[in-house]
């Protein structure tokens, strides 16, 4: 292997894939049959799930274990490597292990973040397919979206220029009277685009009346879809298929919602959607399987991968470890309070991945900026700022205590930490309550996570009391001030009047009172202002709007200032994407 020293992600997994087990050698090594892999080329597969999970219905599950982080730098966590760490490390003491994690977006590949294949030598391969396209899921995701748009425009443009009687004999449909000014939808688009956040549409052209219907709208990133949500929490084609039409597009005049069942699209919107319901098969460098299924962005998503990529890793393997998005105040809330909810599965264990770069971070060091080189201060020993970061720690080894879980501390340890930095988290996070092990899988593999192995399979032996936060016949604004309180630490919340005006018509809606939470607010810090770092106090969390996910079965509160679709930095990851136009290989995605 490459040191990872003194080569990129991308040289690590190009010299890696030279040697990489077939697609057929890690199908059958998971244990799949023959007709049960659909193999996508030479290394990249989807699994029919239907049929996995019909062969090994009555067998028990193995280890449940979801990786989720501290509030993260700008920069990342390394969740997604200690994902793949933690993987390589139970696979080096001989346990037959399996992952779950996400599909990356091509807006963070293409902008910061990187493409959330791991890092160093801990990473699933191939890396360029997966980064660019993969499969198609997130395309399929796009043009079921996009559809439910072109059904909802044409329908008011139809509407506006026919009479009732012209309306229901040219379409078949009578009149929906669709309020233009309550469409709760978007376009979407997958990359980071902030020109696309507030728009006008159907602006007349040489066609007049025939090019569309005026009106704002807007453009979230694709992984923000609710038909992502619905990828994520559906158990069936069935279940997908009645979800895709529980979409709540918009409001008629009158108030009634208008889905994409109400539009007759819902049939079409599935039919996109059919192969993306397959999981797909990758596999790590050192040659463990790893499933790949839903989308990212737990800040503005439900961020996690899909509960049927985690049945099918828990039927066939001893130790099944999944990933939720950023912080465990994000992430694992709604791992614990939706996913677990609607898959019915238990958690044995919950990692909290920590860098002492962050935890530097939170205890006052200058905050590192994408695109420009670390400061100084991070490659410098300071015990006293890791330990004021540790608080920010501590809150989230209590949040996942909360849920009734046993939680492992993974330090996602670098060169350049010292000793006395690492024995000050050990210390401190031993004493809340968590184990803690030390982790060198980004420098060393699997031989370096053999401690984080350990912890975590001691932590899986312990008796759980897993319990969720909130019941749903609890009031939504109380649910919201649950997690608030209990997971952000806000002393409580305040409303807008347009937040107001939507939970009461929701609130009023027995069906639609009884739906989670999925919460919308930034990642970087535990509070709705980014610009707080460790553990905040004093402050109130501020709802601006409250969107319906009929179909995913979430409401959806938006907090601060936050948007469904962010932007690309003025230093881009694309400007060091490139292609080797003799053997097209490209180079430079991380």
């Amino acid at each position: 292997m490459l040191d990872p020293k003194k080569h990129q992600d991308w040289e690590i997994a190009e010299e890696a894939e030279k040697t990489m087990k077939t697609i057929y050698e890690i199908g059958e090594q998971l244990g799949l049959t023959k007709d049960e892999l659909l193999p996508q080329g030479h290394y990249i597969a989807k699994i029919d799930f239907r049929k996995v999970l019909n062969r090994l219905k009555d067998k028990p599950n193995g280890k449940y274990i979801d990786v989720t982080a501290i509030t993260p730098t700008p920069l990342g966590e390394g969740k997604s490597t200690s994902s793949m760490g933690l993987v390589q490390g139970l696979g080096k003491r001989g346990k037959k292990v399996s992952a779950a994690i996400r599909q990356p977006s091509g807006g963070p590949t293409m902008n910061i973040k990187g493409s959330a294949a791991g890092g160093g030598l801990a990473q699933c391969i191939p890396l360029t397919p997966f980064s660019l396209g993969f499969t198609g899921d997130i395309n399929a995701i796009m043009n079921a979206h996009n559809l439910a748009m072109v059904a909802l425009t044409s329908r008011l443009q139809h509407e506006r220029n026919y009479t009732d009687e012209q309306l229901t004999r040219l379409s078949g449909m009578d009149r929906i009277d669709i309020d233009p000014t309550k469409v709760e939808m978007g376009f979407v688009i997958d990359y980071c685009c902030q020109a696309l956040r507030n728009i006008i549409i159907g602006i007349d052209g040489v066609n007049g009346k025939t090019d569309g219907f005026m009106m704002k709208s807007k453009f979230g990133i694709a992984v923000s879809s609710e038909v992502m949500a619905i990828l994520a929490v559906a158990t069936s084609l069935a279940d997908m298929r009645k979800r895709m039409g529980k979409i709540v597009v918009a409001y008629t005049k009158s108030g009634k919602p208008v889905t994409t069942e109400d539009l007759q699209v819902a049939g079409a919107m599935t039919a996109w959607m059919v192969e993306a319901l397959n999981p797909n098969l990758m596999q790590t460098i050192e040659g463990q399987p790893v499933i790949v299924h839903a989308g990212p962005f737990a800040n503005i998503a439900i961020g996690q991968s899909s509960i049927i990529a985690d049945q099918i890793g828990l039927k066939l393997s001893d130790y099944h470890v999944t990933e939720s998005g950023f912080g465990a105040d994000i992430g694992f809330e709604k791992f614990w309070n939706l996913k677990c909810r609607y898959s019915g599965l238990v958690p044995d264990c919950a990692v909290i991945v920590a860098t002492i770069r962050a935890l530097k971070c939170h205890g006052g060091a200058p905050v590192p900026v994408p695109g420009k080189a670390m400061p100084k201060e991070y490659s410098q020993e300071n015990v006293d700022w890791v330990g004021k970061g540790c608080a920010n720690l501590i809150h989230h080894i209590n949040t996942v205590r909360k849920a009734g879980i046993s939680p492992v501390v993974c330090i996602n340890a670098f060169y350049t930490d010292t000793e006395n930095e690492i024995a000050t988290v050990r210390q401190l996070a031993e004493k809340a309550g968590a184990r803690v092990a030390v982790s060198k899988h980004w420098e060393l593999g699997g031989e370096g996570a053999l401690e984080f192995a350990d912890a975590v399979i001691a932590a899986c032996e312990e008796p759980n009391n897993f319990k969720l936060l909130y019941d749903l016949d609890m009031p939504v604004r109380e649910r919201i001030e649950k997690i608030a309180k209990e997971v952000y630490g806000a002393d409580g919340v305040d409303f807008s009047a347009a937040a107001n005006t939507a939970l009461d018509r929701i609130q009023a809606d027995p069906e639609l009172s009884k739906l989670g939470l999925c919460m919308v607010k930034t990642h970087l810090s535990l509070s709705d202002n980014p610009n707080l770092k460790g553990v905040p106090t004093g402050w109130r969390l501020n709802i601006r709007e409250v969107l319906t996910y009929g179909g995913a079965g979430f409401i959806v509160p938006v907090a601060g200032a936050i948007s469904l679709m962010p932007g690309t930095s003025s230093n881009p990851a694309f400007k060091r994407v490139d292609v080797d136009v003799e053997t097209g290989k490209v180079k430079g995605v991380f």
